[in-house]
């Protein structure tokens, strides 16, 4: 087990490779990218990491948590390698995270992608996360998890997948990180705004969306888009809220052409 600081992390690829690393959303497992290691980890030295608070790394979290919190850790990870400068792609809060690190040390960020990610919290996305703390709030943990999937993958994909959701239930549940830890991170979600510096961001940017994210619409990426030019926006017609998991093939393609132009 490989750990800094309380994160739990992973490496993967060639010693010698670009350095990047994997950020995930809410859930904040380093096991997200399962079916996008392989093919990354063929061009780059890969770095994935459980968020603190969750997984495998410390569930101690401050009072109130804050997207900057989680640009800190990263910029550690990329420290505690010896890496001068690094890749990131952020899974939604993992991708806002990113934003986060290329404001405050931009000199550590070599490219990012946010995939499903957002410059201020979009009244729909409030709307869904609404809905789900109440259910955690008022029906519990196993409720809550099982209505998880119906905002990350599209329909007909649950349908398709729907014996492989039951069996991850149990294990989701064992490794639920908690409910208050859960409130924490969604709140610090809700209040990330970037709308007044992200026009002064200069790394090289691609916002990836899925046309038919049932959790952030996908004119939030275009809107990152609007507020700086430089970030280049990309649309994958389906996928859902985790197009990474659903289209893993179309996923690699389009990052790995950006990260190596």
């Amino acid at each position: 087990m490989a750990e800094v600081a309380g994160l739990y992390y992973e490496l993967h690829g060639p010693p010698d490779a670009p350095p990047l690393i994997l950020s995930s959303g809410l859930g904040g497992s380093a096991s997200y990218w399962t079916p996008n290691l392989l093919a990354l980890a063929r061009h780059f030295r890969v770095l994935v990491y459980d968020h603190r608070g969750t997984g495998r790394s410390d569930r101690a979290l401050p009072e109130v948590v804050t997207v900057d919190d989680l640009a800190d850790d990263m910029g550690m990870l990329i420290d505690a390698q010896g890496w001068t400068r690094a890749s990131v792609i952020g899974h939604a809060a993992g991708g806002v995270a990113g934003l986060a690190l290329a404001r405050k040390a931009d000199e550590r960020l070599d490219k990012l992608v946010v995939i499903n990610g957002w410059a201020k919290a979009d009244p729909h996305f409030l709307r869904c996360f609404e809905a789900r703390l109440n259910l955690l709030r008022h029906a519990g943990i196993q409720p809550f998890l099982r209505a998880q999937p119906i905002f990350l993958y599209p329909a007909e994909w649950i349908s398709a997948h729907s014996d492989e959701l039951d069996a991850e239930l149990l294990h989701q549940v064992a490794a639920f990180p908690g409910v208050d830890s859960m409130e924490k991170r969604v709140a610090a979600l809700a209040a990330f705004d970037a709308t007044g510096w992200i026009g002064d961001l200069r790394a090289p940017m691609l916002a990836l969306s899925a046309g038919d994210d049932m959790l952030v619409p996908w004119t939030c990426s275009g809107r990152l888009n609007g507020l700086n030019p430089r970030i280049h926006h990309m649309n994958m017609p389906w996928g859902g809220h985790a197009c990474n998991v659903t289209d893993a093939a179309t996923f690699d393609r389009i990052v790995i052409d950006f990260l190596r132009s």
